[in-house]
């Protein structure tokens, strides 16, 4: 893994940077192929949402898209990180002061397992940790991922694919990385994240593509027994894109919800996969 902090080769971030001492910052994740940025307007527009929420010093942003493209020039596949990080700062809470955001980059390999996963599909088991509801940070992906560490703990331990993670109050969010749609013939649906979770930028991608489509979408706030009765399952994120679930265990002793369909994924693959 290569590493650039404010456009220089470098992996040494200052202990004193707020993103070590707070989590204060915000982050994205690009996929990259053939020396290109998948979506990246989407992504920067995410960068900007995370910023403006957090109330981070404002930077040059085709400066960044300009070293983005520096980065990753030359590379076939691959995954760039993009952390902003609010920056050096003193010991306590207070924002005051700090005015240079760290911008840190990090190029890594793509991980080869979701092309065998496009194919095959994921089987999900319910998360035991659930996700806080803050609406103030709702959406944007910062840098406070606590929560995910944990589930993907639960993951490596539980050894499924993902795991299907609810809200304080059991209602449905995403998966550990993911975010997740269903589908009951024409009518798809995805979890309403204005309380908590990742509006991710394959999420925003396919809300697009079905609002030109014969399908019709709804974002709700449901528990997870709404997938149960669901046609098809699919779970989404800038680097799958996207997913098949073939099978759901919400509860322990309990049978597995399963699906066969791939209807919604076949029609969306091919329009995710563009760059």
């Amino acid at each position: 893994m290569t590493y650039w902090i404010n456009g220089n080769q470098c992996d040494l971030l200052p202990v004193n940077d707020r993103a070590v001492q707070f989590g204060d910052g915000c982050f994205t994740t690009i996929r990259i192929e053939r020396g290109q940025p998948a979506l990246l307007p989407l992504h920067i527009k995410r960068l900007q949402k995370g910023v403006e929420k957090l109330f981070m010093p404002e930077l040059d942003w085709s400066c960044l898209e300009h070293h983005i493209k520096q980065v990753v020039e030359g590379c076939e596949s691959g995954v760039l990180k993009v952390i902003l990080s609010r920056g050096a700062g003193g010991r306590g809470y207070s924002i005051d002061g700090t005015v240079q955001t760290t911008q840190l980059l990090s190029l890594s390999s793509y991980p080869e397992q979701y092309i065998t996963q496009r194919q095959k599909g994921v089987s999900l088991e319910l998360s035991p940790i659930s996700m806080g509801i803050n609406p103030h940070l709702a959406g944007i992906k910062h840098l406070n991922r606590l929560e995910q560490v944990l589930i993907k703990r639960f993951i490596e331990q539980s050894k499924v694919d993902d795991a299907l993670v609810l809200d304080s109050d059991g209602l449905l969010v995403e998966c550990c990385a993911s975010n997740i749609f269903w589908r009951k013939g024409k009518n798809v649906y995805t979890p309403d994240l204005s309380q908590c979770g990742v509006e991710g930028i394959m999420r925003q991608k396919i809300i697009e593509l079905l609002a030109e489509s014969d399908y019709n979408l709804s974002c709700i706030m449901r528990y997870p027994e709404a997938l149960a009765h669901a046609d098809e399952v699919l779970i989404c994120n800038s680097l799958m894109p996207v997913i098949p679930v073939n099978q759901i265990q919400a509860h322990k002793n309990q049978p597995v919800w399963e699906y066969q369909s791939r209807e919604l994924h076949e029609y969306l693959l091919p329009k995710c996969l563009t760059l």
